[in-house]
């Protein structure tokens, strides 16, 4: 089964949400308002004691054959004109997802948001492949391991990249940057992006695209200071550099079975714990999707959330 998790418009959950740190990394932010968007819909009816008991996931969720929503969830259109705001799109794919299933991954993150905000293209796409970390340090050395090296994690990722998985190779980068060329090409996309490429991944990347990214989005943590050498070479392709706080490895499979179990800070999704109701299986996340829609003349956050998709296979 499908799962389809949503945290509707973070923008609109009041002072609690808006008073986030800016520099909150984004796993922290998806979990976070994940978590709070369950809550809001979940109402139970009885109390026992003081305490109330968790409400069965099928009064808050909705189902369609094979595909369940959580929560049950209502688009957020967005209120003035569409040439009024730039529309930015994150679409994070994760590790040990086969590369073949990106084209339709892609599609249905982009028709999601899409049909959340009530709107037909998106400004910018930005794609994260799973097992790369940006180095501010030595620019120079996205290929100095194999390729089948695992990608270290130091202690100022704070847990967002998977240290057991390798950087993706070239070949796979660009057969799943064909099928966003043509996404491009239909209209659906005006700009495409990529992260955490330093010089030598970016020019051997841009060698074989036809469309060129417009944006290369990096993580620097070392006082935000990017290499001049990746400055020197992004502007030689005129390709804008942009800095985020975004994590690659921003959605786990412990962190997503915590979310959706039967245990304490779950949310009764999944079964065990004495929650015979619950889906019975073993879950794992397979793309994440962030959007963002400012206001162009004001530059406000309007909207801004989440979706996240979940296979339940039976174990």
């Amino acid at each position: 089964m499908k799962l389809i998790l949503s945290t509707s418009n973070i923008m609109s959950g009041g002072p609690s949400v808006i008073r986030r740190p800016f520099f909150e990394k984004s796993n922290t932010e998806l979990t976070s308002s994940l978590r709070a968007n369950f809550s809001a819909h979940q109402s139970p009816s009885n109390t026992t004691n003081g305490s109330p008991p968790k409400p069965s996931y099928k009064s808050w969720t909705s189902r369609s054959d094979s595909c369940l929503s959580i929560p049950a969830h209502t688009p957020s259109p967005l209120t003035e004109p569409r040439e009024s705001y730039d529309i930015t799109v994150k679409l994070f794919y994760l590790p040990n997802i086969p590369a073949d299933r990106r084209c339709s991954q892609t599609r249905e993150a982009i028709e999601l948001v899409l049909k959340e905000l009530g709107t037909s293209s998106i400004d910018l796409l930005i794609v994260s492949f799973p097992g790369i970390s940006f180095d501010a340090d030595d620019e120079d050395s996205d290929f100095d391991d194999p390729p089948s090296a695992p990608q270290s994690a130091s202690e100022n990722d704070g847990g967002c990249v998977d240290a057991e998985v390798p950087p993706e190779d070239i070949d796979t980068m660009i057969t799943t940057w064909r099928a966003l060329e043509k996404i491009q090409q239909e209209g659906l996309v005006s700009r495409l992006g990529i992260a955490e490429f330093g010089v030598t991944r970016l020019s051997k990347f841009l060698e074989q695209t036809r469309i060129k990214p417009s944006v290369n989005q990096i993580n620097v943590r070392d006082c935000c200071v990017v290499p001049k050498p990746l400055i020197l070479h992004a502007k030689q392709q005129q390709i804008e550099l942009l800095t985020h706080n975004d994590c690659t490895n921003i959605l786990p499979r412990g962190t997503l079975r915590q979310i959706l179990g039967s245990g304490d800070n779950g949310s009764g999704i999944l079964a065990g714990d004495g929650n015979e109701d619950g889906l019975m299986g073993d879950v794992e996340p397979q793309w994440v999707v962030k959007y963002t829609a400012v206001v162009k003349n004001r530059g406000v956050v309007e909207n801004k959330g989440y979706f996240a998709v979940a296979e339940v296979r039976q174990e």
